[in-house]
């Protein structure tokens, strides 16, 4: 079960019970099948539909590492990029996350995950690797030579913020959104947390909150897992939940906590004020913080 697969969205409107149906949205975003169920009167259901995949192509042609057109495929090609408002925000996320996981977090990681999935050597792409070597001026964003950015372990979850901020202007006060991470508009909703080996291990309950989730072992590259860190170092955790108030921010350190030893992830939560972490190690023991 790959981490990311698709997109299901159910919202609720502020609205009399006997006005309110389901209608619904299918397509493709960020690689794979897409859905969107929307509960309420037509009035509201139909335009924040219709609003849907426009947002999703926007997030596409900002962060797609599939298209060449993509701001982040020009980005990695030419090693600079004038960045558009959207792009400077979830550098800024990146910025955060990178301080907060004490640099475990870091974009710079595709040469590597490329080196990794072709089988080649990865000691020359790992030297490639370092967010701190990524320089702003203005607007401007550059790359150190040979570097590459990928936002797989963040983009995600700064669609899925930008899908509920939509919804919560359209009026919607109860939803549930998961674009490979989960955001909810009031609550509470009820969510299985699953590890590729041992199945679901707990359940947990969003109101007004979000939760990203990473397995290292839901998907192997030629070394081991695809999530990699900077420094070479294991992953600790079949699997590893954070919850938060951004899903963007609890996408970023879900994926840096997979390293993290238990003080650390103690010293992770405070510091980022998070709301919980839930961690699987592999025995199937779990710890919840």
């Amino acid at each position: 079960m790959k981490r990311r697969r698709f997109l299901t969205l159910s919202a609720a409107f502020a609205c009399a019970p006997g006005l309110a149906k389901a209608s619904s949205w299918q397509g493709r975003a960020l690689g794979a099948e897409v859905s969107v169920t929307l509960h309420g009167p037509s009035a509201l259901t139909g335009p924040a539909l219709a609003e849907i995949p426009a947002s999703l192509e926007k997030i596409e042609a900002l962060f797609s590492l599939y298209r060449p057109s993509s701001a982040l495929s020009l980005l990695n090609a030419r090693g600079w990029l004038d960045m558009p408002p959207a792009f400077q925000q979830l550098v800024a996320q990146c910025d955060d996350a990178h301080r907060l996981s004490n640099t475990l977090f870091d974009p710079t990681i595709q040469p590597l995950w490329q080196a990794d999935a072709q089988g080649l050597d990865l000691g020359p792409a790992r030297a490639l690797v370092g967010w701190d070597r990524v320089t702003k001026t203005g607007n401007r964003l550059r790359l150190a030579p040979g570097q590459m950015l990928t936002f797989n372990g963040i983009a995600q979850g700064f669609a899925t913020d930008l899908i509920r901020t939509g919804l919560a202007k359209r009026g919607a006060t109860q939803a549930l959104i998961n674009i490979g991470e989960f955001a909810a508009l009031g609550g509470p909703w009820r969510l299985a947390i699953s590890d590729p080996a041992h199945g679901p291990v707990a359940t947990r309950a969003l109101h007004g909150t979000a939760i990203a989730t990473s397995s290292p072992g839901a998907m192997l590259l030629a070394t081991g897992s695809h999530i990699l860190s900077p420094d070479g170092r294991p992953a600790l955790w079949s699997t590893i939940s954070v919850e938060d108030h951004s899903a963007t921010r609890a996408d970023a350190l879900s994926t840096a906590a997979v390293f993290m030893t238990r003080d650390q992830l103690g010293t992770l939560k405070r510091s980022a004020k998070l709301t919980r972490i839930t961690a699987l190690d592999d025995s199937g023991d779990l710890l919840t913080l």
